[in-house]
């Protein structure tokens, strides 16, 4: 199994209207994605999600299609940073390791 861990920090608290709207979207996408667990959690300008996959072809499949797609392509206007990292495990990490882990991962700044 897959799991992907991200985190944003937003440019502005503003942007957290932009970012719900989008995420409202991303979360209908997920209802028929195949999968398997997610958290999520943020405040102020720094969110996180955590999605568990039963393998990569899904994972890619919803990443690279739809409101997901659409908010990577959008996420340069309310991002300052993106931090995202993928792990084989059976299960979604605590959010204490899930923040150790973003810190090996993929780093997007946004200027």
């Amino acid at each position: 199994m897959k799991a992907t861990i991200t985190s944003i920090e937003l440019k502005s608290p503003l942007n957290f209207f932009s970012l719900s709207w989008q995420a409202r979207k991303i979360m209908q996408q997920l209802e028929n994605s195949g999968h398997l667990d997610l958290k999520k959690r943020g405040a102020w300008k720094k969110h996180y999600t955590m999605t568990l996959w039963p393998d990569e072809e899904k994972m890619k499949k919803f990443a690279g299609s739809g409101a997901h797609l659409e908010a990577m392509k959008k996420s340069r206007e309310i991002a300052r940073e993106i931090r995202t990292i993928t792990i084989d495990t059976e299960e979604l990490p605590s959010w204490e390791e899930a923040r150790e882990l973003l810190g090996k991962g993929k780093v997007i700044v946004y200027s």
